[in-house]
């Protein structure tokens, strides 16, 4: 029973299968039992049309029958006779006297159903079944006339009890096994519509798994599937080819202009950091604005060379030199360039003095100063940061908590896209375009490792970066 349950909460009413499976089974069912319905009234028909011929026959032969035992007896003896000669023990036979209630019936023993049927028998009627009870019984009834004379209403009646009792047993067995087969039709048609459906839930698979990353090799191979389905196939694969085109030259375009842009810009801030430095007679007015250049120059080259690993990482050139160091000693380096730099506290948990790592060197440094950059641009410059090591296993985990804004849950899984920043608190105001983050996860999926958030709206926001032990 439990089975049972969760099998059908799994089914999607709405869903393509359960529609089809429906629509079928009922249009099966409707005709099935349409014809099964005129079948049944046929074989009704023919069994009653059966026993009225035999009856009517009786009432057409009864007056002659008559007349023959009336020449060797009186009136009265030869009808009797000639109704004991007809009846048998289901054919009833009896005459109503003009003007009298009396009768003349067969000789055959009656019971009580057959009494009941004598007494509802006033007027001459067409043949007609009739229910006594549990009784069935197909009557005909005329005027008997016997040489000229009218001697009163004959009645023949047939009981057909025992054929109708097999008639309804056979129609509600071959009720059951058309329901028993309907089921298993419907479970035929229900497995076949889903192998059907295969195909479409394949594109329905690959259109929610697919990336960027795999545009290029994401196809379609439907070869045994219907032929309309092979046509969206072959669309789908090649709307797939335009997209990977399209991406590869979005992605070319911003690596060379990235290095297009990175080479002059390096040299007016060279030139900027140079002028600031030799020149003495500068008014405060245009100092101020030399160091406002040279920032937005330094800013600007970060975020192309941003922008460049980005492009080198999409194309499978991203340098990654692999090598044990040892993280306590890399956190606290950088850690104490980002308080000198920014003027914060930063805090660092361990359990161990030496923790190894595999990673590569430089790019493990560039994520923990993203991550510590986030950190204090998104959290108040009076509390600390703290970066908390846990070893693991087979994996070091670096935990860079803050107690800033936070992020809402809805968001959490999209703020490592590019250029993606939280409405409320990733704003220009705060610096930067919302490449750091992601910066941070193509480095570390690089390395072999991952990085996660776990944040709360009001208590801060906890990057936690798993990379693999060397130990």
């Amino acid at each position: 029973m439990q089975k049972i349950k969760k099998l059908w909460q799994k089914i999607d009413p709405f869903s393509l299968q359960v529609r089809l499976t429906i629509g079928i089974t009922a249009a099966f069912a409707v005709g099935v039992g349409g014809i099964a319905v005129w079948t049944t009234w046929q074989m009704q028909q023919i069994l009653i049309d059966g026993h009225k011929q035999n009856i009517e026959q009786i009432a057409q032969r009864l007056p002659g029958d008559v007349e023959v035992y009336s020449e060797m007896f009186s009136l009265e003896i030869g009808l009797q006779k000639a109704i004991a000669n007809r009846s048998t023990g289901k054919t009833l036979i009896w005459v109503k006297h003009n003007n009298s209630n009396n009768s003349i019936e067969n000789l055959v023993p009656n019971d009580e159903a057959s009494i009941k049927l004598m007494s509802l028998m006033r007027s001459p009627l067409s043949t007609r079944v009739y229910e006594i009870g549990d009784r069935y019984f197909v009557v005909c009834g005329k005027f008997l006339q016997v040489k000229g004379q009218q001697l009163g209403l004959l009645f023949v009646a047939q009981d057909i009890s025992y054929e109708q009792r097999m008639f309804s047993s056979l129609v509600q067995s071959l009720g059951i096994v058309s329901l028993i087969a309907l089921i298993i039709i419907t479970i035929a048609i229900a497995i076949y519509i889903k192998k059907s459906l295969q195909p479409l839930r394949r594109i329905s698979q690959l259109a929610e798994t697919i990336s960027v990353n795999d545009l290029s090799q994401a196809r379609l191979h439907l070869h045994r599937a219907p032929t309309e389905v092979k046509e969206l196939a072959c669309t789908c694969d090649m709307m797939l080819d335009r997209l990977s085109e399209a991406w590869e030259q979005q992605r070319q375009f911003v690596g060379n202009v990235s290095h297009e842009l990175r080479t002059p810009l390096t040299i007016v801030h060279g030139y900027l950091q140079s002028v600031l430095k030799r020149e003495t007679n500068l008014t405060p007015t245009q100092r101020e604005a030399l160091e406002t250049a040279e920032i937005e120059a330094q800013g600007t080259i970060g975020l192309l060379q941003d922008l460049l690993d980005l492009a080198r990482a999409d194309a499978g050139y991203l340098h990654i030199q692999i090598e044990s160091l040892v993280l306590n000693d890399l956190v606290i380096e950088v850690a104490a360039m980002a308080m000198q730099q920014h003027d914060r506290i930063i805090t660092l948990e361990t359990s161990r003095e030496q923790i190894l790592v595999k990673a590569d060197r430089s790019r493990l440094k560039q994520v923990l100063i993203n991550l510590f950059d986030n950190a204090v641009k998104y959290s108040d410059s009076h509390l600390a940061i703290a970066v908390v090591l846990d070893l693991k296993a087979e994996s070091t985990l670096i935990h860079v908590c803050d107690r800033g804004l936070g992020i809402p849950l809805s968001q959490q899984h999209l703020i490592f896209e590019r250029f993606y920043r939280v409405d409320e608190a990733r704003n220009r105001s705060a610096g930067g375009c919302g490449l750091g983050l992601s910066i941070v996860k193509t480095l570390v999926d690089s390395m072999g490792g991952s990085v996660t958030v776990r944040s709360k709206l009001g208590e801060g926001s906890t990057f936690t970066v798993t990379l693999p032990s060397a130990a």
